[in-house]
């Protein structure tokens, strides 16, 4: 859960900073929340997460 939260901050933050230096229009930050959105509701979310999980556990013992 506190991967996914941080996660979140992190494209949150990224995308504010896109749409604040107007490198990236309203409506495109629109789509790709929307997209991110749906697609947390597919089956795909569950192997999404697991990839994310297990690149988070791995980066420690690089």
């Amino acid at each position: 859960m506190a991967v996914t939260l941080s996660l979140v901050a992190l494209f949150g933050l990224v995308l504010f900073f896109l749409l604040h230096s107007r490198s990236l229009t309203p409506g495109a930050a629109f789509t790709a929340t929307g997209f991110g959105f749906f697609l947390a509701s597919t089956g795909a979310a569950g192997p999404i997460n697991e990839m994310t999980a297990a690149i988070v556990d791995a980066i420690p013992s690089l």
